[in-house]
């Protein structure tokens, strides 16, 4: 016995209970420190909860494969020497000691692989992860902590349930990882509309697709380049609607979602932005096809048909980011956050913003997003010392909270290295600052019969 205990006492087995007791006691002080929330660096989680239970799982396997060759190395050199599994007797104290031995480290081995699988699981599925760590997406993860959805996990809508979701999206994103390590990724991040779960399957876990919503009244406050940043109201009364199969009708702009019709459309771009097809079958199953000037069959042929749900329209409900800087500025007083009695307040903030954002891919401003957030204050602070002494001087705080707000705005929307600014990501809620509603009701849609998808304005809303 002791012949064949000191057979893993080779290379390969002392790297390998090297390599296995460092990770462990390693990943125990680590798992202890993140349970009491003693780190904060999201790049632990990869390297401790990732790459330490490899290299244990590795040390596990070197110690018995450096045993196993020793022993061929010595059976090459023993002649006539017959190769035999060991004896095991209980009832030897020492056997009966190393037996308990192995079993108890094997116990705690499991458990530590247990733990460290389902925490290495468990991170891989946490927003810092998502956002920091594996795809580096700090305007989409900007954008995530802003928006209505916030504490909603990324994973519940960019990952389905169960194991097979599991790994197929960490397959596929495999190679966003790769393009991180070696910065090559695209930039901007295009959106995974072709990769996005269905809306059944996400937007619907929550929000009841049946359910008939009232109208909504929306106030839109926007402000004036005037000193006296004068504000207008404008007030939208929008006809959501909505509808049961039950009942086999609905109204609205939900009347899309109403499960008795079933509308499809094929777009040529991979954002969705140009959909020269469309083809709605209504709740007696009779079919219009709508169709633009020019499209072609081959063109419809190479293209994916998709039957259209809620991320169509709210394409944005967890990034939802700013369409133009006047409009987060406009934002931005109506909440309060920029004071609206400081004078030329609204033009000064939109002028700093488009200079700092510079131009549709944001390259022509400042390289860095935080150059660009000195440029804003000093361009703020600047115009009121040299053109407004007085207010300089009276309203240094009412300043500072405008200062503020608008790097406020700008770090939200602006990242200059990953070429993101305003109106990068099309929001198609409405049509004002994009398409949206006009990529299908443009008139000039329409069937061989000459009916067009029209744009009459009242379907939708009115305007009080």
């Amino acid at each position: 016995m002791a012949r064949d205990v000191r057979l893993i006492r080779s290379p390969v087995s002392v790297t390998g209970m090297v390599l296995t007791t460092i990770s462990a006691v390693v990943f125990i002080i680590v798992f202890l420190a993140d349970l009491f929330g003693l780190h904060t660096n999201p790049y632990i989680g990869i390297v401790f909860f990732i790459a330490l239970p490899v290299l244990f799982l590795i040390g596990l396997v070197l110690i018995p494969l450096g045993a196993w060759l020793e022993r061929r190395r010595r059976i090459r050199g023993l002649p006539a020497t017959e190769l035999r599994w060991p004896q095991l007797d209980l009832n030897d104290p020492r056997q009966r000691t190393t037996a308990i031995l192995v079993f108890t480290l094997t116990m705690v081995n499991v458990v530590i692989v247990s733990l460290a699988a389902y925490r290495g699981v468990e991170y891989m599925d946490s927003v810092q992860f998502c956002g920091s760590v594996c795809h580096a997406m700090q305007p989409e993860r900007a954008a995530y902590q802003d928006a209505p959805h916030a504490k909603v996990a990324c994973v519940a809508c960019h990952i389905g349930p169960g194991a097979a979701s599991f790994v197929e999206a960490k397959l596929n994103g495999l190679h966003q990882v790769v393009g991180v390590m070696l910065d090559n990724h695209p930039r901007p991040i295009p959106p995974p509309v072709r990769t996005m779960r269905p809306a059944r399957e996400t937007c619907e876990v929550c929000h009841w697709s049946e359910q008939v919503h009232p109208d909504k009244v929306h106030r839109i406050l926007e402000y004036g380049d005037d000193e006296a940043n004068t504000e207008s109201e404008t007030t939208v009364r929008v006809k959501v609607g909505g509808g049961t199969a039950g009942r086999g009708e609905a109204g609205g702009i939900h009347w899309h979602m109403n499960i008795a019709n079933n509308v499809e459309f094929i777009a040529t771009d991979d954002a969705h932005q140009t959909i020269p097809y469309v083809k709605v079958t209504d709740a007696q199953g009779n079919v219009r096809e709508y169709l633009t000037d020019g499209t072609t069959v081959e063109q419809l042929a190479s293209a994916d048909r998709r039957r259209m749900d809620c991320m169509d329209c709210h394409n944005r409900p967890a990034h939802t980011m700013s369409a133009t800087p006047e409009r987060a500025v406009d934002n931005a007083v109506a909440r309060g956050e920029i004071p609206k009695t400081l004078p030329f307040v609204r033009r000064e903030a939109v002028a700093a913003l488009k200079r700092a954002a510079g131009t549709a891919d944001a390259t022509d401003g400042p390289a860095t997003q935080q150059a660009g957030l000195e440029a804003i204050a000093q361009s703020l602070r600047e115009f009121y010392r040299a053109q407004r002494p007085d207010v300089f001087e009276s309203r240094r705080a009412d300043i500072d909270r405008a200062i503020a707000a608008t790097t406020g705005v700008y770090g939200r929307n602006v990242f200059p290295e990953m070429k993101v600014t305003f109106g990068t990501y099309a929001n198609n809620i409405g049509h004002v600052d994009a398409p949206g509603c006009f990529r299908c009701h443009d008139d000039d849609h329409k069937t061989r019969e000459g009916r067009a998808l029209g744009q009459d304005c009242e379907t939708c809303h009115t305007i009080e």
